[in-house]
């Protein structure tokens, strides 16, 4: 089918145009760790926050993913593979149009979150590493799932019965743990603010 795709050319705005539009940045805060680490409540405040200073955001996560495009996938490895090769797609074009895409998925593989990064592109991608022990996870246990993994009702549970790689070189390593939430957002508001001014001094003033 490859054969039939053709590319639009000369008939779209481009990503300049519309970076310039939103007066920010595109970019994927690509946010892993184990369930109940605090990935998305983090991300939630990080939306708030920019939100309040004029950044426009769009949170993805199990709840809009694997409710919509991702609804026909499984857990099995090929599965999950493909749920995150279709996320970093979707999220390519929303930070192909100047979206700060806040991106929650426990992608526990080095392997896997490559293949995201390399999909999204280098230069528009930070990894933060939400690093909160395992102890502390399943303490929280917020929606039952490590009680279920440990009775053996829930196969391959990262953490339990499935390994999770700690990333080699996040942009940002944060344990809720012992960091208040307020901080873990300052620290990424603080993060995608100095790429947006960046990308306003490269790219706005041309």
């Amino acid at each position: 089918m490859e054969h039939n795709i053709f590319p639009i050319h000369g008939q779209t705005l481009t990503r300049q145009d519309r970076e310039h539009l939103l007066r920010q940045r595109g970019m994927m805060i690509w946010f892993t760790g184990l369930s109940g680490s605090g990935k998305s409540t983090i991300a939630i405040g990080v939306e708030r926050e920019l939100y309040q200073r004029g950044v426009l955001c769009m949170i993805l996560d199990g709840d809009n993913i694997r409710a919509g495009i991702n609804s026909n996938l499984g857990f099995s490895v090929a599965d999950r593979t493909e749920n995150i090769r279709r996320i970093a797609e979707v999220g390519k074009l929303f930070v192909q149009t100047g979206v700060v895409t806040l991106a929650c998925f426990v992608s526990p593989t080095n392997a896997i979150r490559a293949m995201a990064r390399d999909i999204i592109g280098e230069a528009d991608f930070l990894e933060v590493y939400v690093s909160t022990p395992i102890e502390e996870c399943e303490r929280r246990d917020v929606k039952g799932l490590y009680a279920r993994a440990r009775r053996g009702e829930v196969k391959e549970f990262t953490g339990i019965s499935s390994p999770f790689e700690a990333p080699e070189r996040p942009a940002l390593s944060l344990d809720t743990s012992v960091l208040p939430l307020q901080e873990s957002v300052r620290l990424i508001v603080d993060m995608v603010m100095r790429q947006t001014e960046k990308g306003k001094t490269t790219n706005m003033t041309e």
